[in-house]
């Protein structure tokens, strides 16, 4: 949790706290899909709303604790903004959906790709909405991904759909967000609030046709309610890391979380690595060591 003190010294670069958080919060999403397989008897659909209901009350109480509620009403009164808001809500409530679906349909090492291949679609993106100027060495980046997943789909006659859905809608998610003026955790409390009211129709729905699996026993039910909290704490790790490391920094972190989804997939649930998946993960890593070893020398040269 953010220090709530608003002494200096909490606000100063501190690397080897900065790392402890980034590990803890990279680290955690990394090891989100042993969470959601434990609950895998459920449809990706009911994981999805009670992770958006017990996200939305997680939030608020710390925002509560943190006191500030005052931010959240403000934000909820600015319309324009609020508008923004559902339509990233949507997406990142689609996001979570397809990455709880391909985790628990066995299809980790799909998901995990996703989240090797978002950073370059980021840059993309910034590119044509933002006009953003790419390095040559960023567009070979791009170009060695479309190449790797074009490779996929030659070889295994398939689109990597998963993968694709999640890098494409997170970093549109990324790309609104990043143009809309909003504190982060205020931001995620109104967009699960948002998403709410519809996910709490639907569990009441699927509690009285008998489909639901909310209060069938007590492990699955504190694995429900547990999703919020789940859900909202590396974002907590996260924003702390953010204050105490360079941004260039923090960047190198973000492989973790699907190196170690890649490893589970492989390792633990036994799934398929075939040579077709190691050229088409290749190609993404030689395109995110160009990517990050640009935007390393990019930030040495503005310092």
């Amino acid at each position: 949790m953010a220090p709530s003190s608003p002494a200096a010294s909490s606000l100063q670069p501190d690397p080897k706290q900065g790392a402890l958080y980034a590990l803890l919060a990279y680290g955690a999403w990394g090891l989100l899909p042993v969470y959601w397989k434990w609950l895998g008897i459920s449809p990706a659909v009911e994981v999805l709303s009670h992770r958006m209901i017990w996200s939305a009350v997680f939030l608020s109480l710390i925002l509560l604790v943190q006191q500030r509620l005052s931010d959240l009403v403000a934000l909820l009164r600015q319309p324009r903004r609020v508008g923004v808001l559902l339509i990233t809500a949507s997406l990142l409530s689609f996001n979570w959906g397809i990455y709880i679906y391909g985790v628990n349909s066995d299809q980790v090492v799909e998901a995990s790709l996703g989240y090797y291949i978002n950073p370059l679609v980021t840059v993309l993106l910034g590119f044509v909405f933002l006009r953003e100027r790419l390095h040559p060495l960023q567009w070979l980046a791009v170009a060695l991904a479309t190449v790797g997943v074009g490779y996929f789909v030659l070889q295994l006659g398939t689109v990597p759909w998963i993968a694709l859905s999640l890098a494409v809608s997170f970093a549109f998610y990324g790309l609104l967000r990043k143009t809309t003026p909003v504190a982060p955790l205020v931001g995620l409390a109104v967009e699960t609030l948002l998403i709410t009211p519809f996910t709490l129709a639907f569990v009441g729905y699927l509690g009285v046709t008998g489909q639901g699996h909310f209060g069938q026993s007590l492990p699955l039910t504190l694995l429900f309610m547990g999703a919020g909290v789940a859900t909202s704490m590396p974002l907590l790790w996260f924003n702390t890391a953010a204050k105490r490391l360079p941004l260039a920094t923090l960047g190198f972190f973000q492989y973790l979380a699907p190196s170690i989804a890649l490893l589970l997939g492989v390792l633990v649930y036994g799934e398929p690595f075939t040579p077709t998946h190691l050229i088409t993960f290749g190609c993404i890593w030689i395109a995110l060591t160009l990517y990050t070893a640009t935007a390393w020398r990019q930030k040495a040269q503005q310092t």
